[in-house]
């Protein structure tokens, strides 16, 4: 009987904390982006695409940068038709990010040029190749790092000393849930994803007494044409894994991604199962306000059992996989074998 009225008390603080969070760091004010000038990477597409088509809906002054010049057309195009102030300008670069820092310098310092300083960063270009770690090639691996880790790397370093000058400024690192912890069948991919988890925690560290903010946007699987490609190099077991977790919306994602950052979260999830990751995966990493802290110190020792059972879950998966693998290689050596058992038996009916 105690231990149901413990139980009753926990729970009724835990609803309790969640109000006082609602109200105290939920209910920041966002800062402005009117006449602001925002660049986007990976821009084109996606996420990037909708994170430049929601700052434009804000008033901003958008810059969006990618590699195909087709895309990156529509979407001026597309901002264009959903400008919400006649002095509102866009405009596109195509641009190698994960290439040389000093031309990836030259073109930012060149879209300054047009449309001002740049207030906001948004790091949004990457891509996902996925398989076992062996059956990942050494180049894709470094293609993987040069266009997740370097990409956001080359940006945020030019933009942050400025940023640290002028005493303002916003940035956005977009990593990934794979960030949190390792999953079957995302090694390299994975890793470059906690290279941005870390350079986020490090820059935001060093730049919040200049007035600087970042945000490590974690998104969770998003209905992009990036994940159909990331798709179709998945193993079934990742599949699986992913799988669970549903299918968020680009725009879904770009409009919590943008709300957070432009209240100064550190972290941006979306969904309960994404909360839950990052609040088991990242217990040291720099989570805002008061309230949500003492929320993580009331639920995070029982959510050690759930993590403890996603673990077993996982590997579960991982063992059926590797089970049904086994019974169809016996399968495919039974059937080749077949035939010339039979041939066998024909030709000593033949001697007898």
């Amino acid at each position: 009987m105690d231990l149901t009225w413990d139980i009753i008390l926990c729970i009724c603080i835990a609803i309790l904390v969640h109000i006082l969070i609602f109200i105290f760091v939920m209910g920041k004010r966002p800062k402005s982006i009117v006449g602001r000038h925002v660049v986007v990477t990976g821009g084109s597409k996606g996420i990037g695409l909708s994170l430049a088509v929601e700052c434009a809906m804000k008033g901003a002054n958008v810059t969006v940068i990618a590699r195909d010049e087709k895309m990156l057309s529509g979407a001026v195009a597309l901002m264009e038709l959903i400008r919400q102030r006649p002095e509102q300008r866009f405009q596109y670069r195509s641009l190698d990010i994960g290439g040389d820092y000093v031309e990836v310098a030259r073109v930012l310092s060149e879209v300054e040029e047009s449309l001002g300083d740049i207030y906001m960063l948004i790091n949004c270009a990457g891509f996902a190749i996925c398989g076992v770690f062996e059956s990942v090639s050494v180049a894709d691996t470094h293609k993987l790092m040069n266009v997740n880790f370097f990409g956001s790397y080359n940006c945020t370093r030019y933009v942050l000393p400025k940023m640290k000058k002028a005493g303002e400024g916003i940035i956005v690192i977009t990593s990934s849930q794979a960030a949190m912890f390792g999953i079957y069948g995302y090694g390299p991919y994975a890793a470059s994803k906690y290279a941005l988890r870390a350079m986020a925690e490090t820059i935001a560290m060093e730049s919040r007494e200049q007035g600087v903010s970042v945000t490590l946007a974690l998104p969770c699987d998003t209905n992009t044409p990036g994940f159909e490609e990331e798709e179709k190099s998945k193993p079934r077991e990742t599949k699986i894994i992913s799988g669970s977790g549903g299918l968020m919306q680009p725009e879904q994602m770009a409009k919590a991604i943008l709300k957070d950052a432009l209240k100064g979260n550190f972290i941006s999830t979306l969904g309960a199962e994404s909360w839950l990751i990052t609040l088991l995966g990242g217990a040291l990493m720099p989570w805002d306000g008061f309230f949500t802290n003492l929320l993580h110190a009331i639920v995070i020792g029982p959510l050690r059992l759930f993590s403890y059972g996603l673990h077993k879950h996982f590997n579960s998966v991982i063992r059926k996989c590797a089970v049904e693998d086994r019974a169809a290689q016996t399968n495919e050596t039974s059937a080749k074998h077949s035939p010339d058992q039979a041939k066998l038996g024909d030709t000593l009916a033949e001697h007898k």
